[in-house]
């Protein structure tokens, strides 16, 4: 496996533990509360994140396969994909983002939520091994707040969404220990 391929890989796994710890802070019957009207239950926030993951393990793999068809050329960079400061970016939650109708929960349980998460990151993982060794940072693809990306930042970007999506679970579990 290509070391850049390797390490965005790594990183999502390692983000996808954090995510799994604060759902586990959780108990299981509470996952489904709401910590107030307005906010996401762990359950919501499990289902966006598939709902989420499984649109850009789609436009993943579709551009993937467009470039190979076209010949994209083998990579030979080694170096880090991404600039330092991509994930804490997209973590940034200062600046309030509306999900869109497409990625609004639709009312999943917090088991099934998982279920769907897990298989949409075997889909993301699929997608992105079929990309293995491809310049993949010479391929881009349109992201509604971030502009035009290259793939490499559209899989750093799931893992950045779901450390947004972490912070917000932490939130969760603190306001519904506080009850």
């Amino acid at each position: 496996m290509h070391v850049r391929t390797q390490r965005l890989l790594d990183e999502l796994d390692t983000h996808r533990a954090a995510l799994r710890a604060e759902v586990d802070r959780v108990p299981p019957a509470l996952r489904e509360q709401r910590p107030a009207p307005d906010r996401w239950s762990v359950a919501e926030v499990l289902e966006h994140l598939s709902m989420v993951e499984n649109r850009i393990a789609g436009v993943l793999e579709g551009r993937i396969a467009a470039a190979r068809a076209e010949g994209l050329r083998e990579e030979t960079e080694t170096g880090p994909v991404v600039p330092e400061n991509y994930v804490a970016l997209v973590r940034d939650r200062s600046r309030p983002r509306v999900a869109s109708e497409a990625s609004t929960p639709r009312g999943l349980d917090a088991e099934g939520a998982w279920a769907a998460l897990e298989q949409a990151r075997g889909a993301l993982r699929r997608a992105v091994l079929a990309g293995d060794g491809l310049a993949l940072g010479e391929v881009t693809a349109p992201h509604p707040a971030l502009g035009e990306i290259d793939l490499y930042q559209w899989i750093a970007f799931v893992g950045g969404h779901e450390v947004r999506h972490t912070d917000q679970l932490r939130e969760v579990a603190d306001a519904l220990a506080a009850r």
